[in-house]
């Protein structure tokens, strides 16, 4: 085994340390995504409403008589 100064371990430690604070950033951001996610699942098995203004919206359905306009911007 080799020797490891004080001064190596510590920059060994502060980076590591920024590792785990990026991927705890990171974490936290997937959990909030997540969160989103089960909402709006949630909100498609029970909102009849919703799951209509996603279909219209993403899918640019109309209902009978109804004309869609697109506006480049």
């Amino acid at each position: 085994m080799g020797f490891v100064s004080f001064k190596e371990a510590r920059v060994q430690y502060v980076h590591l340390k920024q590792i785990q604070d990026k991927d705890r950033r990171r974490l936290e951001a997937a959990q909030k995504e997540l969160e989103r996610e089960q909402v709006t699942l949630q909100r498609l098995r029970t909102d009849p409403a919703f799951v209509e203004q996603q279909i219209r919206m993403k899918l640019g359905y109309t209902k009978p008589d109804e004309m869609i306009f697109r506006f480049e911007q």
